[in-house]
């Protein structure tokens, strides 16, 4: 038998030919791959932040690396805050209270959240030594007790006005309902004002009614409103009193007009 003899492969199919083919390949990829990153970086907004915040990566220039920088930084806990933090001011100090007032007598009230205005008349105590109350034919007078603080004087001061009369309601008929940090301003002869919040609102039983805590004196100037509260008979009246209690916030140049 004559052995064929066999046929030279073209060099195109040689095995040196594909493997060499196949590395050449490969590092036109690579090398356009990194070409095609370093193009897609942000080196103009890198760079600005950089000079914006000089630092160690100030030193890397324009280019790639300070965009990296730049990125790594906004992404660590607290980024974008230090300078916030390092331009915060010092947290503000606590208003002083106002100076008390000198004495002079109170020529009315104002209860701004009720949109009350009453004018104010002196009481004083009766034989027994127990706080009289303004007139009952005119329900819409509160009165000042004229032995404790004028308004914006330093200590107790004490307003009484009634809640009810047979005619109807009376200028503290929604006394129990002020809300706490609302403001009451008392008016008085000098013309001038004086502002108190409204630290609490309390209702006590006449027979338990604490006569230090309501009247007792006290270093700054504070106020307390009374009226009559609790559970009410028709042939006892009420059983209790509400208070408000309140202390000196602010105190203006001239009254305003009710």
């Amino acid at each position: 038998m004559v052995r064929r003899r066999r046929s030279r492969r073209p060099w195109y199919r040689t095995r040196v030919y594909r493997l060499t083919r196949t590395a050449v390949l490969a590092t036109v990829l690579v090398a356009g791959a990194v070409r095609w990153a370093g193009s897609g970086e942000p080196t103009g907004s890198g760079t600005v932040a950089v000079a914006e915040s000089p630092g160690p990566a100030a030193a890397t220039g324009p280019g790639r690396d300070a965009g990296r920088a730049d990125r790594a930084d906004a992404q660590r806990p607290g980024a974008g805050t230090r300078g916030a933090r390092a331009g915060r001011t010092a947290p503000a100090r606590p208003a002083r209270p106002p100076r008390p007032l000198p004495r002079s007598r109170a020529t009315g009230i104002e209860i701004p959240y009720f949109r009350l205005a009453a004018p104010a008349v002196a009481v004083r105590l009766d034989s027994e030594r127990h706080l009289t109350v303004p007139p009952v034919d005119d329900a819409k007078v509160v009165g000042w007790y004229a032995g404790g603080a004028t308004p914006g004087e330093r200590g107790t001061a004490v307003v009484v006005g009634h809640r009810d009369t047979r005619t109807g309601p009376a200028v503290f008929a929604a006394l129990g309902r002020l809300p706490v940090g609302r403001q009451i301003e008392a008016r008085r002869a000098d013309g001038r004002v004086a502002v108190y919040t409204v630290d609490a609102v309390k209702t006590y039983e006449k027979a338990r009614f604490p006569d230090e805590e309501v009247y007792g004196e006290r270093k700054r100037p504070e106020l307390r409103l009374i009226t009559c509260g609790g559970v009410y008979d028709r042939r006892k009246g009420y059983a209790g009193n509400i208070v408000v209690f309140a202390h000196l916030t602010e105190t203006r140049g001239r009254a305003r007009t009710p």
